[in-house]
């Protein structure tokens, strides 16, 4: 069955995820750990690939491609993100909103909210994937092959970043330090960074269908997240709680995104 309809596959594909943030909300509630949304939030763009791949009208060689890479980025990063949520403490920037929403009361009402809007997020992201599959043109184009590029070098870079992040947590010696080796000695966020990279990929091959300039609109929504509201600044702030001056030195020494060389300490 295909549907031709990009507005009413976009809204099955996010009622699906609002869907499947309901079921990891109740057993947040339950668990007390909200930390889920974000194994939900990653692998929901899998569930968006399979959906868009199969219900989309387009040329199956390019649904075949965009969906692939979006669904192995998306279970990639749910798996990894499960190893680190799933029967461990809540991770720190929830216990944080947990204080500041709990605050004022309907703490729970308030992450129901937040886990829809997620879904929501999910949806509007996946709008190069949508536009890609709904290209019915039966031709590859330069700039499909180019985004695919950026896509895979996003993906082996963050793979790259968070496996040298676990090692580095692994070591018992390590215990309370700052991980500023390999990816990490050049930006104190490269997941992020490659991150962002693989969704500039999604929007470069969406370019090459029609409306695909509204995809950019993906790369700059992620950037703004990643930097301004649940990434950096989120995550900056839980490393100072923790970590203190020991991440204040890293922080004057290290690019705080785009990977580069690290400053040489002043002296006075």
């Amino acid at each position: 069955m295909e549907i031709d309809s990009s507005w009413l596959l976009l809204a099955i594909g996010t009622l699906a995820c609002a869907g499947v943030m309901l079921v990891l909300w109740l057993l947040s509630v339950g668990d007390r750990n909200f930390s889920y949304v974000d194994v939900g939030w990653a692998g929901n763009f899998a569930l968006l690939a399979l959906l868009y791949a199969f219900l989309a009208p387009g040329w199956v060689p390019r649904k075949l491609l965009i969906a692939t890479l979006f669904a192995v980025h998306g279970v990639r990063l749910a798996s990894h993100l499960a190893k680190r949520i799933i029967g461990q403490p809540e991770e720190g920037r929830y216990v944080q909103l947990r204080k500041e929403w709990g605050a004022s009361g309907n703490l729970n009402l308030k992450f129901f909210a937040f886990f829809q809007f997620q879904a929501v997020l999910n949806g509007f992201l996946s709008l190069p994937l949508l536009l890609a599959c709904m290209n019915r043109y039966e031709h590859w184009l330069d700039l499909e092959w180019l985004g695919a590029a950026i896509c895979v070098a996003g993906l082996i870079g963050e793979s790259v970043a968070d496996a040298q992040l676990a090692a580095f947590k692994r070591n018992p010696a390590n215990r309370g330090a700052v991980c500023d080796v390999g990816l990490w000695r050049y930006s104190r966020h490269p997941n992020y960074f490659f991150e962002w990279l693989i969704w500039v990929g999604y929007a470069v091959i969406a370019g090459a269908s029609q409306f695909g300039w509204i995809a950019i609109g993906a790369p700059l929504l992620m950037l703004y997240f990643l930097v301004r509201v649940t990434g950096i600044r989120a995550t900056e702030e839980q490393a100072l709680r923790s970590k203190g001056e020991r991440y204040r030195d890293y922080q004057r020494r290290t690019s705080a995104f785009v990977p580069w060389f690290p400053r040489r300490p002043s002296h006075r």
